[in-house]
């Protein structure tokens, strides 16, 4: 009984001829390229196929072919416009590649390797173009050199024995030797020297010294690691050739060592009691000279003290006397201080930031909305060492709210933020409170006024980050002993005002200094310092005390 199907439906006019259009398999230029998944493996010398083929199947004949290494640029074989092309060929291979060209009709892009060498080992790839569209495949080549079987030889008597040498060349990669006796047993000492040749293939030199003349033959293998290919050859050591052992001989052996010793002995001991007498007396001279020396140097040390405590005394007391009326300058600062040229870093700056005057120059953009964030920007290189400074000068510094100083490169920059040395801050500026330095809690700074340029002096390795008014040179305030890691950069931040901070790329002396006697703040304002302790003198780097 016949199977029953429905007809096929009927196809209108229009849908005809869109089938019509469509293309056929034959013509799809999409295709893959298929190659070998197992490495080829190759002997040294022979001829090797490297077979690709294109799928699905179709002539290839109009295809460009290119085989190459492991990049591109290194051809083995070019196929294209129906011709082998030779000109982009590595030297190597020049003369040594063929094509089976006859299937190329069938998509198979074959190529033959004629004497294969050492360095044709590696990863090759086989390329198919057509119109723009190519695809590829890759396989590896090993090479393999299986050359001569090993040469034994007996080379004479060594060391109570009979010393063996086993040779064999033309093996790759690196061949492994073992020796064995009539049983099978391995020897594990004995003595491998390899060498290659320009061509890269290996030769190895065994040698082995035999001591038991009962053993009869011993076999010298050859094994290749790749292939698993192993040649031996055995060679029979007769008895006689072993050496006779003398009875004099174990006398010689026993008694010669025996007698070096006694005498070695004596002389040892001859030697260490004049040399102990010798020592004696060396220390009971030295004992002598130094007392002599001790006792001048404790009278020239008593003397240098009284010196030093008479000469520090007077010291400390115009110390203790004029501390209070020391003024701090930047300009003895700039003699151990280099100029920093600080950039801004634009990549850095909050979208209101706005940056001009090669990167010298900021202030808030005018289209600039009112916002609670702060706006900040940082310097476009960090400072790990070294002792620097830079100068900064500050226009409408008294009606606006901004800071600057240093900050560590991690810190938050973003949202809303406190400025302080726990969250790796350490700047002064302006606030709604008025001037002073933004730590937590805050510390005011009384001055008269706000200042129109300011110094900053950085030490990373004393751990000092202070702040100078540069119009007269006085000092404003200090973070002392902070323990910096990482990187610092010089930080900017404006919050809102019409104020601008520009840097200058060199730090100017100073106007000539206010005398000794005359101060810009009164007696009742004292510099201040992170240490929180007003009126403290001044630190060890003081003029007065140099």
């Amino acid at each position: 009984m016949e199977r029953w199907s429905p007809p096929p439906p009927k196809l209108c006019p229009l849908a005809f001829l869109l089938l019509l259009q469509l293309p056929t398999v034959g013509s799809l230029e999409e295709f893959l390229v298929i190659g070998p998944s197992d490495p080829i493996i190759a002997v040294v010398g022979d001829n090797i196929t490297l077979p690709c083929r294109v799928s699905p199947a179709m002539n290839a004949e109009d295809m460009g072919l290119r085989w190459f290494c492991s990049k591109f640029s290194e051809a083995v074989f070019i196929y294209q416009n129906h011709q082998e092309e030779t000109e982009e060929q590595l030297a190597q291979y020049t003369g040594r590649t063929s094509l089976e060209t006859d299937l190329l009709s069938q998509g198979e892009g074959n190529i033959h390797i004629h004497k294969v060498q050492v360095s044709d080992a590696g990863r090759y790839t086989c390329f198919f173009r057509k119109e723009g569209f190519s695809k590829e495949a890759h396989l590896e080549l090993k090479v393999v050199g299986v050359d001569s079987v090993p040469q034994v030889h007996i080379t004479g008597p060594e060391e109570d024995g009979v010393r063996v040498v086993c040779r064999a060349a033309g093996w790759f990669p690196k061949p492994q030797v073992q020796w064995r006796d009539s049983s099978g047993k391995k020897f594990l000492a004995f003595s491998e020297t390899l060498a290659q040749d320009i061509e890269g293939l290996f030769s190895v030199e065994a040698a082995l010294v035999v001591r038991d003349s009962t053993v009869g033959n011993v076999t010298c293998s050859i094994l290749n690691p790749m292939l698993g290919q192993e040649k031996a050859m055995a060679i029979f050591i007769p008895e006689p050739f072993f050496p006779k052992a003398s009875p004099w001989k174990l006398v010689c052996v026993v008694c010669v060592p025996l007698l070096t010793f006694l005498v070695l002995g004596a002389a040892y001991y001859t030697w260490r009691e004049r040399s102990i007498k010798v020592k004696e007396r060396q220390q009971r001279e030295k004992l002598c000279q130094d007392k002599e020396n001790y006792e001048q140097a404790k009278r020239e040390a008593l003397k240098a003290i009284g010196e030093l405590q008479a000469n520090l005394d007077q010291r400390k007391a115009g110390y203790l006397a004029a501390w209070r009326k020391a003024q701090l300058y930047a300009d003895w600062r700039k003699d151990i201080f280099q100029t920093w040229p600080v950039t801004l870093d634009p990549g850095s700056a909050s979208p209101e930031i706005a940056v001009s005057h090669k990167n010298t120059s900021l202030t808030l953009k005018d289209t600039a909305p009112a916002s609670e964030e702060r706006c900040s920007i940082l310097g476009l290189e960090g400072i790990t060492t070294g002792r620097c400074c830079w100068e900064v000068e500050i226009r409408n510094e008294d009606r606006s709210f901004w800071a600057l100083g240093v900050c560590r490169e991690d810190v938050k920059r973003t949202g809303w933020y406190q400025e302080s040395p726990q969250k790796g801050f350490w700047v002064i500026g302006n606030a709604e409170v008025g001037f002073g330095a933004f730590t937590f809690p805050w510390t005011s700074l009384s001055l008269r006024q706000v200042p129109h340029r300011l110094g900053v002096f950085l030490d990373p390795e004393e751990g000092d980050v202070s702040f100078y008014n540069m119009t007269d040179g006085s000092h404003i305030y200090s973070f002392s002993q902070v323990s910096f890691s990482g990187t610092l950069f010089p930080y900017f931040m404006i919050y809102s005002g019409d104020v601008s901070l520009s840097i200058s790329s060199v730090v100017p002396g100073p106007e000539p200094p206010v005398p000794m006697n005359s101060f810009p703040f009164s007696q009742e304002e004292p510099v201040s310092s992170d240490s929180g302790v007003d009126g403290a003198p001044p630190g060890p780097t003081s003029p007065l005390l140099c």
